[in-house]
């Protein structure tokens, strides 16, 4: 398992019963996991002292309950990257730092790429939420193309890119379905020398487009490595779908971005460290695919 341990500016203090405890900068926030199965560490008052409380529906969905004055939203950094907070519908923050060890990677990859004789680094980035790995790709050096269904998100996608002082660097964000951008892209003949997919379990594209994980991402992965360059950087699959192995993602790998372009391919789990018990909550996995060249 890769950890997200270099964090300074947030801290899962501690995680259990179906819950974890959160430092977002200088404000706590409790929010549901159903990966903490265990007990808690920390005393039921520490867990009581906290900003904001999300309490699940048991209808689905569920809401904050605000306990303590917070912003409408602040920032937090890691490392040179700033990213803005703010609790939103269904639990989230609008940052997930367990993509941390992703972030690092795709920085590193990319600068070995020039290092390596590349002139330009061309990095698509699907399903591309607020921007965590378009904010990184672009911090690196790469052209990046920014591609999410949902308006609000590739808005904050932008100001995430400015905060970090990104605001030149080229970056085009797109609000389209995935997969129908990615078929205007072949047929334009636009290439990539890195794509990065975060792809939901279920989604709708803008048109209500459907999505399914288990019956559309081997396709879309596919379709991809025909636009991707002729000696392409790497290939970036990350997901949270519950049950879906590592392995799945370095076989789709290994069947269609390695078996047309070489290099070599590997998988693990994320997860970040839970400072009261030492313990570790996982937080989704990874494919890479990584060029030969």
């Amino acid at each position: 398992m890769q950890i997200a341990d270099k964090w300074k500016e947030f801290e899962l203090i501690d995680a259990g019963n179906g819950e974890k405890l959160e430092r977002w900068g200088k404000y706590i926030l409790r929010r549901p996991d159903p990966q903490a199965i265990w007990p808690v560490k920390c005393s039921e008052k520490q867990w009581e002292k906290v900003h904001a409380f999300y309490h699940r529906s048991r209808d689905g969905g569920g809401s904050w309950e605000y306990r303590a004055q917070l912003p409408e939203r602040w920032t937090i950094k890691y490392g040179d990257l700033s990213f803005y907070i703010q609790p939103t519908g269904f639990k989230h923050t609008g940052l997930f730092p367990e993509q941390a060890v992703n972030w690092e990677w795709i920085i590193n990859i990319i600068k070995q790429g020039f290092k390596r004789g590349y002139k330009e680094i061309r990095v698509l980035n699907l399903f591309a939420y607020t921007g965590g790995a378009t904010v990184a790709a672009a911090y690196a050096g790469a052209e990046v193309c920014h591609v999410d269904a949902a308006k609000g998100m590739v808005t904050r996608a932008k100001e995430n890119l400015a905060l970090s002082g990104l605001g030149d660097r080229k970056v085009r964000f797109i609000v389209d379905d995935v997969v129908k951008f990615t078929q205007r892209e072949k047929r334009r003949g636009r290439l990539y020398e890195g794509i990065i997919m975060d792809p939901p379990s279920y989604g709708r594209g803008p048109s209500g487009e459907m999505w399914k994980v288990e019956d559309d991402l081997y396709d879309l992965v596919e379709l991809c490595t025909d636009i991707l360059s002729e000696n392409p950087l790497f290939f970036l699959i990350n997901t949270y779908t519950t049950g879906l192995s590592p392995i799945v993602l370095r076989n789709i790998l290994k069947l269609s971005v390695m078996s047309k372009y070489g290099g070599r391919v590997y998988e693990d789990e994320i997860g970040l460290p839970i400072t009261s018990s030492g313990l570790v909550l996982p937080c989704g996995a990874f494919g890479r695919w990584e060029g030969g060249n």
